[in-house]
């Protein structure tokens, strides 16, 4: 059976914090008299499904049986990222919470630039994150792998608690983390911090073997089977027992490389729930990072396009 064929197979649980991605286009002809700022002229308007929802939607596009599960509130914002998320191919367990704020953020966008990036947010309340953590517990049984998605939004707040009932039900579980308390992920299988993220945590190096030590110090500190280490024109490097695989950047016009670490999560699951290897995988995730940053805002890589350069 081909990869891609397995992958229709895949059954991936996505977790997290999942938001609305909103976009005001428009023109830009003149500075405002009331401060040196751009007047953007807005002509239209677009809304898209971001954070976690983004990371179902590429295991999707890719072919896999995918399960979303999070929080949004009773707000406009919740509203339309619910009728986004009804218009997907996957299953959706949206949590409410009518005191919490959807996760939303709104880009100007003006003669093909960002302009200005405005974040409305709350943090979810514990009785709805309970009954979250009760959800996951139940659906960890029907599922190959699991996905946290973490934007430290608050969604993960049981994300140690998540790790150990996937470890207890041996699911392989990827997280893709945020901030520098790395021991909140003790015991997952991968995790997937950009360059920038792991030298937090590590520190600063001066060769590929001085990260190849770092990252071994890593695995072995927090408990971690293997380390993918995204590394923009670098490439991504992923560190397993089995040592250190490196795949070099694919070249192509980056045009915007927003969500480009949600793809790259999400092609790694769906081909490690298919039965490929790491290094399959961390292939397989670097060709469809290779597709998403050519096109703009949070998208997707289709398995039509990932799949065509292999056949």
């Amino acid at each position: 059976m081909s990869l891609r064929d397995a992958i229709r197979r895949a059954r991936v649980l996505v977790v997290g914090d999942v938001m609305l991605d909103r976009y005001w286009f428009g023109d830009v002809s003149r500075i405002s008299p009331e401060a040196p700022v751009p007047v953007v002229h807005v002509t239209r308007n677009e809304d898209r499904i971001g954070g976690a929802g983004n990371v179902a939607r590429n295991a999707a596009a890719l072919g896999a049986q995918v399960t979303l599960l999070s929080v949004a509130g009773r707000d406009e914002a919740g509203q339309a990222l619910r009728a986004l998320l009804e218009a997907e191919s996957f299953t959706v367990h949206l949590h409410e919470d009518p005191a919490f704020s959807t996760i939303t953020k709104l880009r100007v966008i003006g003669r093909q630039q960002q302009l200005l990036r405005v974040d409305f947010e709350t943090q979810p309340g514990h009785e709805v994150l309970a009954a979250k953590l009760e959800a996951y517990a139940q659906l960890l049984a029907d599922c190959d792998v699991v996905i946290l998605s973490d934007y430290g939004k608050g969604g993960l707040t049981h994300v140690t608690r998540m790790i150990e009932l996937a470890r207890t039900a041996n699911k392989p579980i990827l997280v893709d983390p945020k901030g520098d308390d790395w021991a909140r992920y003790t015991g997952a299988t991968l995790i997937t911090p950009n360059r920038s993220e792991f030298r937090d945590v590590a520190g600063s190096w001066k060769s590929e073997a001085e990260l190849a030590d770092k990252a071994a110090a890593v695995r072995a500190s927090f408990q971690l089977d293997a380390l993918l280490v995204t590394r923009s024109e670098e490439g991504m490097s992923l560190f397993d027992a089995a040592g250190a695989h490196h795949e070099a950047t694919r070249a192509q016009e980056v045009f915007d490389v927003s969500g480009a670490g949600d793809t790259v999560i999400a092609a790694f699951a769906v081909a490690l729930a298919a039965g490929a290897s790491g290094i399959e995988a961390v292939r397989l995730a670097n060709r469809a990072a290779g597709i998403v940053v050519g096109k703009f805002g949070t998208a997707v890589a289709t398995a039509d396009e990932v799949f065509k350069e292999t056949t």
